[in-house]
């Protein structure tokens, strides 16, 4: 297969988002025939079909998805070799001077509560790195998808033996928390209220564990994210059981309680390419992830009682 050029992979990747020839040829500033010559000229050296061609436009196929993202990670790591080549030519210290775009990928709590911190401190020290973090569900592919796909570096992920890293990619546990029982302060029989959950909340570990407590109801309240939990649950409206990276900077009229010896825990931890892993904006992010890991627990007003 002759290898395909830069301009080539930007091509596809830009008809992959866009999905459609004339909407990625009016971003490109090319005419629409082509951005087609060029996609068909790339399947044809792929040897495989990358889109399907219709009425709505062009959908990638289950290949077509599969190249785009190591399109965009390709492009990625030419940004990357520019920016890092550019820091060493300045001399003693150049790579304090590496500067562009971070990628970041992170579920909403970890968002919240875990980078912010981290991030101050690596653009104290690094201030030509420019942080860009995306909120993603961690449902499905969730925010390791998000790496693979090439739109983001590093992602902020839950690893497990039920959501283990994919093996594309390589990772770390920053930090392990607990799951605690969160009800209304001052409830008498806080664990007969109707349950409030969300969707993120649990691996299938932690689900058995729930299976196996005769006292855990079927949740009767679904809400959209955990500050919505929170929020039904400092109103009276139910109990949750949360992970502690949730319950940071909890509101008033909640109070946790432990679950006990046999409580279930979550693993948190970041994923990236190999080759993403020997960057020198992603390890000084590494760094500051891994120095954030003893100060991400639940805050001392807020821990189980």
């Amino acid at each position: 297969m002759t290898d395909l050029a830069p301009h080539e992979l930007r091509i596809i990747v830009t008809v992959a988002d866009a999905r459609g020839f004339s909407a990625a040829a009016r971003e490109l500033g090319m005419t629409q025939s082509a951005v087609s010559h060029s996609v068909r000229t790339s399947e044809r050296r792929i040897g495989v079909l990358l889109f399907e061609r219709g009425r709505r436009g062009a959908t990638p196929t289950p290949a077509g998805d599969a190249v785009a993202g190591h399109a965009r990670r390709v492009l990625r790591l030419l940004d990357v070799m520019g920016d890092e080549a550019r820091g060493i030519a300045a001399g003693p210290g150049g790579a304090d001077t590496v500067s562009g775009p971070l990628r970041i990928a992170a579920f909403r709590s970890a968002a919240l509560h875990l980078l912010p911190p981290a991030l101050e401190r690596l653009t104290t020290r690094h201030p030509g790195i420019e942080p860009v973090v995306r909120m993603v569900r961690e449902l499905g592919r969730g925010t390791a998808g998000e790496v693979l796909d090439g739109r983001a570096d590093l992602a902020v992920v839950t690893i497990g033996t039920a959501s283990p890293t994919p093996p594309e990619l390589v990772g770390g546990v920053l930090l392990e928390e607990e799951y605690s029982l969160v009800h209304p302060a001052g409830h008498a029989a806080p664990r007969t209220l109707p349950l409030v959950d969300w969707a993120e909340n649990c691996t299938s570990y932690t689900r058995d564990w729930w299976a196996a407590q005769a006292w855990i109801p079927r949740a009767t309240v679904e809400a959209e994210d955990d500050g919505a939990v929170l929020s039904m649950v400092s109103r009276g409206l139910g109990m949750a059981i949360m992970p502690g990276l949730s319950l940071y900077g909890a509101p008033d009229g909640i109070q946790i309680t432990a679950l006990g010896s046999d409580r279930p825990t979550r693993s948190i931890g970041y994923v990236t390419t190999p080759e993403q892993a020997r960057s020198l904006a992603v390890r000084a992010l590494i760094r500051e992830l891994r120095a954030e890991r003893g100060s991400a627990a639940v805050s001392d007003s807020r821990k189980p009682e």
